[in-house]
């Protein structure tokens, strides 16, 4: 006989609900959010489970990669179809969500979600972080800026590179300013990142960061590396017509479909168009 089993994760515990086909409750309980007490409630061998279904959200990744490692038939389903499945239920509990997950389970009535591997997750925090450092240098840039404003001081166009020198030459002579200033310099500096934080003009379809990122090393691409290739020419060609802002969105949009098909093909980037002589 096959089993099917429903998880409702709350933030500290989970609510765990195993049934049998006919939809026969066999077996309830709460453990505490951590895998290893999942596992040992759920890999039972009096009841061998043909899906163990949870709701997408803050702990489902991290809950699904251990069940997944550990055999166990993990599946992560759609938050918004699980909501309205779960609407028809009288009573609104975690035991009673469990209970449903558990059946949607068992009538194959659920759309599952892709969970991005534990690499992907990493790649996604250090991306994360980085953007929340250089959001919080502009912060403290703008702060400064309207500081020294109130005192008839202003900053001006300034790069990166000079924003400092610049703060220290205008507020030379002030011993108030300066020990006000001090810090806000070095704090900033702590969390400069080197980059500017570039939002550019591409499709608002997809992942945010993606478009900045994709942005970014597109116009990095075109003002800053030196090496020369076919996909650099094609940009600069754009450039010369139609403006660089413009080609640096469709050289963003451009590195996007060669980075995907690399991604398809394990091939690697080419600087040249010459032809790849196949291997016998």
């Amino acid at each position: 006989m096959k089993y099917y089993a429903g998880l409702d994760v709350s933030l500290k515990e989970t609510s765990v609900c195993i049934i049998d086909e006919a939809g026969k409750i066999c077996r309830e309980a709460k453990v505490p959010n951590h895998p290893e007490g999942l596992v040992r409630l759920l890999d039972d061998p009096v009841f061998p489970l043909a899906r163990v279904g949870l709701e997408a959200g803050p702990l489902s990744q991290w809950l699904f990669s251990s069940l997944a490692q550990a055999g166990l038939p993990a599946i992560c389903i759609e938050t918004r179809h699980t909501k309205a499945f779960l609407k028809a239920q009288v009573n609104k509990s975690d035991r009673n969500d469990a209970r449903g997950i558990a059946q949607m389970m068992r009538v194959n009535l659920f759309r599952p979600v892709h969970v991005k591997t534990l690499a992907s997750q990493k790649r996604r925090a250090l991306l994360t972080a980085r953007k929340l450092l250089q959001e919080k240098a502009h912060a403290i840039e703008n702060d400064i800026r309207g500081l020294l404003r109130n005192f008839g001081l202003r900053v001006g166009a300034v790069g990166v590179a000079k924003f400092d020198q610049r703060i220290r030459e205008l507020v030379e002579g002030m011993p108030e300013l300066v020990e006000i200033m001090g810090p806000l310099l070095i704090s900033r500096k702590q969390h400069q990142s080197g980059e500017s934080h570039r939002v550019g003009r591409i499709s608002l379809c997809g992942d945010e960061m993606m478009r900045h990122l994709l942005y970014e090393a597109a116009q990095v691409m075109l003002t800053r590396v030196q090496k020369w290739s076919w996909l650099k020419a094609w940009a600069m060609s754009i450039a010369k017509r139609r403006g660089q802002q413009k080609a640096i969105v469709a050289l963003a949009r451009r590195l996007a479909v060669i980075m995907h098909r690399m991604w398809i093909d394990k091939t690697e980037f080419r600087w040249t168009r010459e032809a790849v002589p196949a291997t016998v």
